[in-house]
């Protein structure tokens, strides 16, 4: 199953690539790459249920740590236009909070978006919205209870956002981007199974773009 979403995730990726490195670059594409720092608030992992052997068994929510998250993004927009390209990459730690007397798992999330992009072309403020498939890496790091184990899922991003411009080249932008997946932890309790559950995040970003 994980090879299966790795490649479906890798076709989106790679047809964002494609369409990135075919359209030509001067006077007929604006091309920028950025990088960001912010925080994530993640939701309670839902809808907990166990898979292998633990299949049909539900799960009190998983609270989730606010973490920290960084990343950064390329992108185009042919011919300076209104609709643009994005490929977004970014890293949270929303650990598990202790569940009663059960201690807390680390949890590290990727989280890597191929997006469409709308904006105001303006000059110096450049609100926009966008959106597309996202991509995640999630990692449960080994403790008392469980297993490490790594998941590949496929979900969505929401974005929507405001750039402004300190030079004609340099901006600075604030971005808000919401995602939503399922994880599925299929050896997280090792050979007795694991479970899925819910997933979704609100990420608040900062950051600094270049304009080529």
């Amino acid at each position: 199953m994980a090879w299966m979403l790795l490649s479906r995730s890798g076709l989106a990726v790679v047809v964002f690539v494609i369409v990135f490195l075919l359209t030509p670059a001067g006077t007929r594409a604006e091309w920028y790459a950025a990088a960001q720092l912010g925080v994530n608030f993640a939701d309670p992992i839902r809808n907990v249920r166990g898979s292998g052997s633990l299949a049909g068994l539900d799960a009190p929510n998983f609270n989730l740590t606010t973490s920290p998250a960084f990343g950064g993004k390329v992108g185009l927009f042919p011919n300076h236009g209104m609709l643009g390209l994005e490929l977004d990459v970014s890293h949270s730690t929303p650990h598990i909070k202790n569940l009663d007397d059960v201690p807390g798992i680390h949890l590290a999330v990727i989280n890597i978006g191929p997006s469409v992009v709308l904006r105001y072309p303006g000059l110096t403020w450049q609100p926009y919205i966008g959106g597309g498939p996202a991509v995640l890496v999630a990692r449960l790091s080994r403790s008392s209870t469980t297993e490490s184990d790594t998941q590949v899922s496929i979900g969505a991003n929401v974005l929507v956002g405001i750039r402004a411009f300190v030079t004609p080249k340099v901006a600075l932008f604030t971005e808000y981007k919401y995602t939503d997946s399922t994880f599925r932890f299929g050896g997280a309790f090792g050979p007795v199974g694991g479970f899925d559950g819910t997933y979704r995040a609100h990420q608040l970003f900062m950051g600094l773009s270049y304009h080529f």
